[in-house]
């Protein structure tokens, strides 16, 4: 607020009605501030608003990705304000060029930009995991206790592939399947399907296998693979185009990475792979000082356009599935923002008798179990906006 000069600097009424002031150029002069403060006021909201849909794009290099890790030490290649739009190119996990062509892919359906990313990358700078996930993305003025919601505003598949394998020693039943086997997967990005076999059709549904932020500090350099309280590698086939992630924020940041691109999946992905393909997603950040704390959110949850979704993360099945079922209380009892809060026996109740527990997956180490509670349940009022 701009504080007014002292009265004695204030020209009297005597002298604003002379005829200085009604000379034009006289008058310019003394509005002029005025007129520019009043400028700055109407453009402020323009100004805020051409921040937030500011748009960047991250493509896939070796400076602008991280091979099989998360880590809160992990130096961002990219910081974006709160209400940033990020355009990230994502590598798949079916391996380098030379592998895709013994396996029968075509040189010119294989992107350019990949030989490049494996020649550029030393191998003192993989692992522990092997997904090759692009960012870390930082978002300004992140800090533990905030949430970080990430809105899923566009998937494209950019080529005409997919993968699918599993090896020695993986996936859910690897004594039945001890080899190695991989399968190239025509897609039509036009039908939006897989030619799986003769007479057999996939339809796809794009989602990015993983998507997650840092770990706690203490976690150090978390490996690709198993997912847990920052998300990650949650494999979850709901993720789709126009789902939302909460993340409760662990580091300074937030430090956001995506890739394992899917164009479909089964819940459970049980020979350890999808329909592996290459993504380019479009991805909203919106942060929420200190929400985490007030919610009490410790794991992340996500929202379809059509349901809620809670997650549970364990080497234990039962226990991720109890987590779940927990963390799907704990919303609907104390976190729904759209709807009065139910007490937790209805809470109970309303996911034993109309929500689906779902096995997301069970070859990540950490198996992976959600609770999906349709938003068509809830028919009355909604809650007041705080």
């Amino acid at each position: 607020m701009t504080s007014l000069p002292p009265s004695s600097a204030r020209p009297s009424r005597e002298i604003a009605n002379s005829w200085l002031f009604s000379d034009p150029a006289v008058l310019y002069k003394l509005m002029r501030p005025a007129h520019l403060l009043l400028a700055a006021i109407l453009a402020a909201p323009l100004l805020s608003q051409a921040q937030a849909q500011t748009t960047h794009t991250l493509l896939a290099t070796p400076t602008t990705v991280a091979w099989g890790y998360y880590s809160a030490h992990a130096k961002p290649v990219l910081t974006v304000n709160s209400g940033d739009t990020v355009i990230m190119q994502t590598a798949s996990t079916c391996g380098p060029p030379e592998r895709l062509q013994s396996e029968g892919v075509a040189p010119t359906q294989i992107p350019a930009w990949l030989a490049p990313l494996y020649a550029g990358v030393p191998q003192s700078d993989r692992g522990p995991g092997g997904h090759i996930l692009t960012g870390p993305v930082a978002v300004a003025d992140a800090q533990p206790g905030d949430i970080l919601e990430v809105r899923v505003l566009k998937i494209d598949i950019t080529t005409d592939f997919a993968c699918n394998g599993f090896g020695a020693g993986r996936g859910f039943l690897p004594d039945d399947f001890p080899y190695g086997r991989t399968k190239i997967i025509p897609l039509n990005r036009t039908a939006m399907t897989a030619d799986f076999a003769p007479g057999i059709t996939i339809p796809l549904r794009p989602f990015f296998g993983s998507m997650g932020i840092a770990p706690p500090e203490s976690a150090g350099k978390w490996n690709s693979a198993p997912p847990w309280m920052h998300g990650g590698n949650m494999d979850n086939k709901e993720l789709t185009a126009g789902s939302v992630i909460f993340y409760p924020v662990h580091a300074e940041g937030a430090l956001f990475e995506a890739g394992d691109g899917h164009a479909g999946q089964g819940n459970g992905e049980v020979d350890i792979t999808a329909l592996e393909t290459f993504l380019t997603g479009t991805f909203q950040f919106v942060l929420h000082k200190g929400e985490a704390s007030r919610q009490r959110l410790l794991w992340p949850r996500a929202e379809t356009p059509t349901a809620y979704i809670a997650m549970g993360f364990s080497p234990d099945l039962k226990t991720a599935t109890e987590m779940a079922v927990r963390n799907m209380i704990t919303f609907l009892s104390e976190q729904n923002p759209d709807y009065p809060h139910l007490s937790r026996d209805d809470a109970y109740a309303l996911i034993s008798t109309a929500c689906d527990v779902d096995i997301t997956q069970l070859v990540d180490t950490n198996d992976g179990v959600h609770v999906l509670c349709p938003k068509s349940l809830f028919t009355g009022p909604k809650s007041s906006p705080k």
